[in-house]
C-alpha cells in the first residue's frame, strides 16, 4: 500500500514526498482512512511508529489558513511539543499554515503575541491553562483535537487540566487520541468526550528477536565504575541511560565527562534552550550519550539507538517498557543493560512479574577499576535529605509533590 491509497490531497501527497516517505507504517495505514473521513480515533503505538504524519494529514486535510485557531495538539512535555511543531510544519509545506508551540519555560509574552495569528497549537496543559485563565486563547473554534502522548499525560497528573480543556473546545469537533498504552483513564475520558471513537492498534516496532536484555547484581558503590566500564567496552551506536530524578542525571553526566566519556542531559531543571541544544547534539550525533529521566524522554523521536542503559531501574514497569523501545527497531539489533543494586530489587521484581515473558539474563560482573565519584551539589543535598528526612505531608501535598515531580524532571 502507498500513500495514493489513503484518500490524500495532492497537497499533502507532495510534501510526504519531500519528507522522503515512501510507504505508510502500520498506524499510517489503518488511521489516516479513519483520520481523513473525520472519524474519532483513539491510536495505540509507540513512540516512532509514525503517528504524527498520521493526525498530521487531518490537522493538514481540515485546517484553513488565516481562519483562526482551529487545531490544538496537547503534548505532556515541551521537547515533544517542539518535534511536533517542526513535523506539521513540514507535513503542511503546501499550505503555509502557522503553526506554534506553547509550553512553560520561556517567555509567555511572546506567546499571547503569537496566538491571535495561529491556525495550529501544540500544546503542554499547564502553560495552555494559564493562557486560558488569562483569557489570552480562544478555543471555541477548534476542529481537531489530539491528545499525543495521551498515557503519559494522565501519569504525570494532567487529568483534571485536560479534561478543562476538552470543556473549552466546541462538541462538534473530531477528537483524536494516542497513546503507547490505552489505560482505564483514558477509556473513560473517550468515553466522556469522543463520538463512537474507532480503535486503532500498531504492533510494537521493537523486535523481540533482535532484542537483548541483561542485567549486573553490583554493590551500590561499584554502579557509576560498572557505567563507565561498559561504555569503554561495549561496541554501540547511540546509547540513552535512564535515571529515576534529575540529581542522579546530573551526578551520572558529571562523571562520565571527567572519564572522558561525551554525555548530554536531558532533564527538567535544564532551561528550554538548553535541553533543545542537547536534543540536537545527540540527534546529530555530536554527543553519543543521552542521561535522561523518563518525563524529559517521553515522546522523543530518535533514530539509530543501539544500548539502552538502566542506570536505576524505573519506578513504574510501563516506563521500563518505553524505555526499552527506543532500540531494536527496523530490523536493527538492541541490548539493554539494567545495573541492579539492593534498591532495585523490587522495582525489577515488578517488571520481571508484569511481563513474564521477558527474557533477562544475569551477567557476571566483570573485573572493574573502582572510580572515585564526584558528588554534584545536588547529589550532596540529596544524601542530607535522605538522612535528614522531613516531617511526613498531608495527602494533598504528597499528590502536589508526585505532580511537581514529574513536570520537572
Amino acid at each position: 500500500m502507498s500513500f495514493e491509497n489513503l484518500g490524500l490531497s495532492r497537497e499533502l501527497l507532495i510534501a510526504i514526498k519531500k519528507l522522503g516517505f515512501n510507504t505508510p507504517t502500520e498506524i499510517q495505514k489503518i488511521s489516516i482512512p479513519e483520520i481523513m473521513e473525520g472519524k474519532d480515533i483513539i491510536g495505540e503505538s509507540s513512540t516512532g511508529s509514525g503517528k504524527t504524519l498520521a493526525f498530521g494529514c487531518g490537522i493538514v486535510g481540515q485546517v484553513i489558513p488565516k481562519g483562526g485557531l482551529q487545531a490544538l495538539v496537547l503534548t505532556p512535555t515541551r521537547e515533544l511539543a517542539e518535534q511536533v511543531k517542526e513535523s506539521l510544519r513540514q507535513i503542511s509545506s503546501q499550505k503555509s499554515l502557522k503553526i506554534i508551540p506553547v509550553y512553560g519555560g520561556v517567555s509567555i509574552n511572546q506567546q499571547i503575541k503569537d496566538i491571535p495569528k495561529a491556525q495550529v497549537v501544540i500544546a503542554t496543559p499547564g502553560r495552555l491553562m494559564d493562557h486560558l485563565q488569562r483569557g489570552t486563547i480562544d478555543l471555541s473554534n477548534i476542529k481537531i483535537l489530539v491528545l499525543d502522548e495521551a498515557d503519559r499525560m494522565l501519569d504525570m497528573g494532567f487529568l483534571e487540566d485536560v479534561e478543562r480543556i476538552i470543556m473549552k473546545c466546541p462538541t462538534n469537533r473530531q477528537t483524536l487520541f494516542f497513546s503507547a498504552t490505552i489505560s482505564r483513564d483514558i477509556k473513560r475520558l473517550a468515553n466522556k468526550y469522543m463520538i463512537k471513537p474507532t480503535s486503532v492498534t500498531a504492533e510494537k516496532m521493537v523486535d523481540p528477536d533482535k532484542l537483548k536484555q541483561v542485567y549486573y547484581d553490583i554493590p551500590r558503590n561499584m554502579k557509576l565504575s560498572l557505567l563507565v566500564h561498559l561504555l569503554q567496552t561495549e561496541n554501540s551506536d547511540l546509547a540513552m541511560i535512564f535515571c529515576n530524578t534529575r540529581n542522579t542525571t546530573d551526578y551520572v553526566v558529571k562523571n562520565l565527562r571527567a572519564n572522558n566519556i561525551r554525555a548530554i542531559a536531558i532533564h527538567g531543571g535544564l532551561t528550554q534552550n538548553k535541553r533543545l541544544k542537547n536534543i540536537k547534539q545527540f540527534n546529530d550525533a555530536k554527543a553519543g550519550i543521552l542521561v535522561c529521566t523518563d518525563v524529559a524522554a517521553r515522546g522523543l523521536h530518535i533514530d539509530n539507538v543501539s544500548h539502552i542503559y538502566n542506570y536505576d531501574i524505573s519506578n513504574d514497569s510501563n516506563d521500563y517498557v518505553h524505555r526499552i523501545g527506543r532500540t531494536a527497531r527496523a530490523g536493527e539489533s538492541g541490548k539493554v543493560i539494567n545495573l541492579l543494586t539492593e534498591r532495585d530489587y523490587n522495582n525489577f521484581t515488578k517488571i520481571l512479574d508484569t511481563y513474564p515473558s521477558f527474557t533477562i539474563e544475569n551477567v557476571k560482573k566483570p573485573y572493574l577499576k573502582k572510580i572515585t565519584a564526584i558528588i554534584t551539589d545536588n547529589e550532596k543535598n540529596s544524601q542530607d535529605r535522605k538522612k535528614y528526612p522531613p516531617k511526613s505531608k498531608n495527602h494533598s501535598q504528597r499528590r502536589n509533590s508526585s505532580r511537581n515531580y514529574y513536570k520537572n524532571n
